[in-house]
């Protein structure tokens, strides 16, 4: 459709584009009828928007007053002033200045903030960006985002009520909007990473808009002044524990967030903070260590109940991924009244479930299997054998929207297709598939020194592109299946040490008293392949550290088969438990006592023999041994001597 605009409206129009938010911002060109002089000769021209600059210059920006504070820094009223040739604007913005970094580190933020500007711009559930500025403020230069000022938050709103909590048609209608604006930016290939009610803003209609867009994920690779928050990613009441020491017990990835969104929900449920009260070093040693989770309250319907303790699973490849969640909220939103009123109980902490004892349903229907596919048993949790099923390739299945249901496999040698549970099968590809073990190749090994050489595969698409957890790496390491060959495998209950050509491993390790590398077992596996070891050849005095970390890269495995002498084989006996080198001292004490006392008695038995034939032999030497006995009198005790003169002494024999 045609526009007719003279050249001055036109250019209002281009200079206000950019002003008015949301997908207008990149609008596509249109045709418009240029008029100018006769109106019987106009002619068309293409019209393009122009792109704006997420530049901002520091003098259009004026603060006014701080508004809020987080660990990444404060959050400012401020005013932007916008003019063009025909109009002079003051809007009113607010203004999220970081906390000061490296001079060096500024020009990688920048890149990545003005690649993503323009795309987070077109997010409808997401706050609108204004542009970026370099600030300079008490000797030191702020990176400065100036977004979209809204009026209030959830957590706001949360404030104003008794006791904290929103009904629950509200929680379900909030939780579907922060779904919304997390599933929009996990499709920019980007994490939230701070998911909390205050950074849930609320618009005009009272809907949730998601302020934070991804400033953590964004400092990824950047040292902060700060050594406690460089130490984590986000709020610490709202971080899944992947996210405190993510190169270590990471990676962090998109089911990092549903932890922060099960988090924000149930704090919209029961009016307080997850681990509220607690210190940042208490929260991590409960999250983390203890692996302890909230309790949700009762009364849930039992779709928004079963998705919520999904996003608290300690393995965040058990936890839910967004969409599920959205579509658990979307159903659940659909079955409750407006005016229905719910009451919740207090928040309270229990531990998590076995690590690793199953897999949960998230898990194992996250990927979808088509016919074609060629599948496998799945392997048992940390494990590293399959299931006696063979290979085989699906075709035909039962539902295709059933995530739960039946496939038929054809397994070679076997006539007629096998009947088999989806939820007992694994994808696999290019001889890969998701838990394998694998390493990259020596040509890419050497590019990647950073990270272990050993990690665990999380998915691996059809097309051959995957995504793998390694050590030192925080956020997936994604690459081709050609890159990557199969390592040997690692499960609990499995003993390993250190290599002996590693001087200096990644995280400490413990010696033998001779000054060799101790032996451990494996008792966890991160996602990431992180070994979690202890080592029960080892007494542990109370308030001890009794748990190590291991690279995988750098460990090998210890057996009986692998022990080549004896005395290595006792040794790995004494890797079981710290009580087998004392109790075998002991055996051996008393084995010593026991020997020593049947010798004593056998010896004590001849020497009596062999006097008695002294005796009978002597003749008229009796007085000779008299003296013989009185002289073992002199250095025996007195009740010894007298024992053995009662004992050696020969009968009286009649004379002839």
């Amino acid at each position: 459709m045609a526009r007719k605009l003279t050249k001055a409206s036109l250019h209002s129009f281009k200079g206000k584009m950019a002003e008015q938010g949301g997908t207008e911002a990149s609008a596509p060109a249109f045709d418009y009828m240029l008029y100018e002089g006769d109106p019987d000769h106009l002619r068309t021209v293409v019209a393009t928007p122009s792109q704006p600059n997420p530049r901002i210059d520091s003098s259009l920006l004026k603060l006014k007053h701080r508004i809020g504070h987080g660990p990444f820094g404060d959050v400012w009223l401020a005013t932007h002033h916008q003019s063009g040739h025909d109009y002079d604007e003051y809007h009113e913005v607010a203004m999220k200045m970081l906390h000061p970094i490296k001079e060096e580190d500024m020009p990688k933020f920048l890149v990545k903030f003005d690649e993503l500007f323009l795309k987070i711009r077109k997010l409808q559930s997401v706050c609108w960006l204004h542009g970026i500025s370099i600030i300079s403020q008490k000797a030191f230069q702020h990176i400065c985002i100036a977004m979209k000022f809204y009026e209030g938050s959830v957590g706001d709103r949360m404030a104003k009520l008794k006791g904290g909590k929103l009904p629950l048609h509200d929680v379900l209608r909030y939780g579907v909007g922060l779904a919304k604006g997390i599933h929009e930016v996990h499709s920019l290939g980007i994490l939230v990473l701070n998911i909390k009610p205050t950074n849930l803003l609320l618009d005009e209609h009272d809907q949730v808009v998601l302020g934070d867009f991804g400033i953590p994920y964004l400092l990824l690779g950047v040292q902060l002044p700060d050594p406690d928050v460089s130490f984590r990613l986000g709020s610490p009441n709202y971080m899944a524990p992947e996210q405190w020491e993510p190169d270590v017990r990471g990676p962090i990835s998109v089911e990092t967030d549903s932890w922060g969104f099960g988090c924000c929900i149930l704090e919209m449920l029961t009016g307080g903070q997850p681990w509220f009260g607690k210190s940042v070093s208490e929260i991590y040693n409960s999250v983390v260590l203890k692996k302890e989770k909230p309790q949700l309250p009762s009364g849930l319907p039992p779709a928004i109940e079963n998705v919520l303790n999904g996003c608290f699973e300690y393995d965040l490849r058990n936890r839910p991924l967004i969409g599920d969640i959205l579509q658990a909220f979307e159903s659940a939103r659909d079955t409750v009244s407006n005016d229905g009123e719910w009451i919740g109980v207090g928040n309270k902490v229990t531990p998590n479930r076995t690590s690793g004892s199953f897999y949960s349903t998230w898990f194992l229907t996250k990927d979808l299997l088509q016919v074609g596919d060629i599948v496998r048993s799945r392997k048992t949790p940390n494990n590293c054998k399959n299931m006696a099923v063979a290979e085989g390739t699906i075709v035909g299945l039962e539902k295709d929207t059933d995530r739960d249901g039946f496939v038929l496999v054809r397994v070679q040698g076997i006539h007629n297709p096998l009947r088999v549970n989806i939820t007992t099968l694994e994808r696999v590809t290019s001889g890969l598939a998701s838990g394998d073990w694998v390493h990259l190749s020596d040509e890419n090994r050497n590019r990647n020194r950073n990270h272990s050489s050993i990690g665990i595969l999380h998915s691996i698409d059809r097309d051959g592109s995957v995504r793998v957890g390694f050590i030192g790496h925080e956020t997936l390491w994604k690459g081709n299946c050609e890159q990557l060959q199969m390592a040997d495998p690692y499960s609990v209950g499995q003993f390993v040490k250190v290599k002996g050509n590693v001087l200096s491993p990644r995280f400490p390790w413990l010696h033998k008293r001779n000054g060799i590398w101790a032996t451990g077992r494996i008792t966890e596996i991160l996602a990431n392949g992180c070994l979690v070891v202890k080592f029960p050849g080892r007494f542990v005095f109370r308030g001890e550290n009794d748990t190590f970390l291991a690279d995988p890269g750098e460990v090998e495995h210890v057996s009986f088969e692998t022990c080549s002498t004896l005395g290595d084989k006792f040794g790995h006996v004494e890797d079981y438990h710290w009580a087998v080198r004392p109790l075998t001292i002991v055996f051996g004490v008393l084995t010593a006592l026991k020997v020593g006392f049947v010798v004593g008695h056998s010896v004590g038995g001849r020497l009596k023999k062999g006097g008695s034939r002294k005796t009978h032999g002597g003749g008229g030497g009796g007085g000779q041994d008299g003296q013989n006995s009185g002289g073992k009198s002199k250095w025996l005790p007195s009740p010894v001597a007298n024992m053995l003169a009662r004992e050696g002494s020969a009968p009286p024999v009649a004379a002839r």
